[in-house]
C-alpha cells in the first residue's frame, strides 16, 4: 500500500494529514498516512501569549484517529530523499510521498551573556516556564526583546501584571508590520504604560535584571526573547536553495521535489505575483490542506489542487487596549480597540480544528480559501 508521511504536528502538519485523508476519500482508494511528531498535542502557537498556555493545545488523537491517520511519536533526524526514507527516533520509515511541515523556531542569541536565562513564548514549554516565573507576583517587571507581532502581543498582555519595557533594534515600533497599524499600536502602548527603548538591544540577561546595549541596567523578573524566526533545519536536507528564512522553494502545487511537498513555515510558497506566504497559521493551515491533498493525489490519480489562499489580513492582540485588525499587504486598519478585540477572539476560536468527527474534519480540510471579516461579499466564497 502506498504511504504518505508527514513530518510535523503543528497547523501545517495536522492539516496536511487531513488533506491527504480527504484525497484518499475522494479517490475511494487505500492509502496509508502517517504523521510523525514527538508530542501528543497540537499546540495553538499563536495563543501562547495568553495567561493560561495549557489551554492552547488540542489532543492530536482527536483529530488524527477519526480520519484514520497514524501518529508516530518521534522526532525526525534525517530525510534521505534518494532512498525515500526518514529516520525518526532511530528507526527508518519509508515513504512514497513526503510532506515536510516541521515548522519554525525562535532564533535564539548565541553569544548573549545569560542567554540561558531568557524566557520565550515560542513553545508550550517556554510559555509554561514564563507563567510559572510570574505566577503570584504583583507589580512584576518584564523586559520584552522584539517589537514585532509576537513581542507586541506578549508586552501588551504582560502590561496587566506590572512594568513592561519593550526593546527593539529598529528605530520604529512594529517595523515588520509597516506604517499602516503603527499609530494604533503606539496609542495602545501609551495607554497601557508600556515603555519603549528603540534602536537598542539587550547585552546581558541577568538573574533579575537586563543590561541594555547602551549600558543601562534594568531590573526585571523576566527577560522575554521574541526576536526572529527561522524554518526547521530539516529544510537543508531537502534543498540547498533556501530563502532568507530557511524555507524550501515550492511550485503552485507545493511540490519541492518529485516525491516531496512542503507546507507551513518550511515552504517558500508564492501568495500572489508580488508576495510570499508569511510564517503564520493563516497561511500554514491552507498550505497544509493543499500539500497533504496533493501528496496523496499524486499517488491516487486525483487531479492536484493549486494553492489559493484567502486574502491576507492581520489581527494583533493589544491586551487591555483591544486589538488592531488590518486588511491587505499594505495593512490598512479596519478595526481597533474593542471591535478589533472581538475579531481577535473569533479568530482565536476559529483556529481550533474540529475534533472527534471525521466529516467535520474532512469538510474543513476541503475549505482552502477562507475570507476573514471586512472583505466584500463576493470574495467570501470557499474554494
Amino acid at each position: 500500500m502506498a504511504h504518505v508521511v508527514i513530518i510535523g504536528g503543528g497547523f501545517a502538519g495536522v492539516w496536511s494529514a487531513a488533506g491527504a485523508a480527504l484525497a484518499r476519500r475522494n479517490a475511494g482508494a487505500d492509502l496509508r498516512i502517517t504523521l510523525i511528531a514527538p508530542d501528543e498535542h497540537l499546540v495553538l502557537r499563536p495563543r501562547l501569549y495568553e495567561p493560561e498556555p495549557d489551554l492552547a493545545r488540542v489532543d492530536l488523537g482527536r483529530i488524527l484517529a477519526p480520519i484514520s491517520v497514524d501518529h508516530r511519536r518521534a522526532r525526525v533526524s534525517t530525510i534521505d530523499t534518494a532512498r525515500r526514507v526518514v529516520v525518526a527516533g532511530g528507526e527508518e520509515i519509508a515513504y512514497d510521498r513526503l510532506v515536510l511541515a516541521a515548522g519554525s523556531a525562535l532564533v535564539r542569541p548565541r553569544d548573549l551573556p545569560g542567554a540561558e536565562r531568557l524566557f520565550d513564548i515560542d513553545t508550550l514549554e517556554g510559555a509554561r516556564r514564563l507563567t510559572a516565573r510570574l505566577r503570584g507576583r504583583k507589580d512584576c517587571s518584564v523586559v520584552v526583546v522584539g517589537a514585532g507581532f509576537v513581542g507586541l502581543e506578549a508586552a501588551t498582555e504582560l502590561a496587566a501584571r506590572g512594568r513592561v519595557l519593550l526593546v527593539d533594534r529598529s528605530p520604529v515600533i512594529a517595523q515588520p508590520l509597516g506604517p499602516g497599524p503603527r499609530e494604533a499600536i503606539e496609542a495602545a502602548l501609551d495607554g497601557l504604560g508600556v515603555e519603549r527603548r528603540l534602536g537598542t538591544s539587550v547585552a546581558e540577561a541577568g538573574d533579575r535584571h537586563a543590561v541594555l546595549s547602551d549600558g543601562t541596567r534594568v531590573e526585571a523578573d523576566a527577560v522575554v526573547w521574541a526576536a526572529g524566526m527561522r524554518s526547521s533545519g530539516l529544510t537543508r536536507q531537502i534543498s540547498d536553495r533556501l530563502d532568507h528564512l530557511g524555507r524550501v522553494p515550492v511550485d503552485r502545487w507545493l511540490r519541492a521535489l518529485p516525491e516531496v511537498f512542503a507546507a507551513g513555515d518550511t515552504a517558500a510558497a508564492a501568495f500572489d505575483a508580488g508576495h510570499t506566504v508569511m510564517q503564520a497559521c493563516q497561511h500554514a493551515t491552507p498550505l497544509g490542506k493543499v500539500a497533504g491533498y496533493n501528496a496523496a493525489a499524486d499517488l491516487l490519480g486525483v487531479p492536484p489542487r493549486d494553492f489559493t489562499p484567502g486574502p491576507y489580513v492581520t489581527c494583533l492582540d493589544l491586551g487591555a487596549a483591544g486589538a488592531v485588525f488590518t486588511r491587505g499587504w499594505d495593512r490598512r486598519v479596519m478595526a481597533s480597540g474593542p471591535e478589533g478585540k472581538e475579531i481577535k477572539r473569533r479568530i482565536n476560536q476559529a483556529i481550533h480544528p474540529p475534533v472527534d468527527d471525521a466529516e467535520k474534519i474532512l469538510a474543513a480540510a476541503d475549505r482552502v480559501y477562507i475570507a476573514l471579516p471586512f472583505f466584500p461579499r463576493d470574495e467570501e466564497t470557499a474554494a
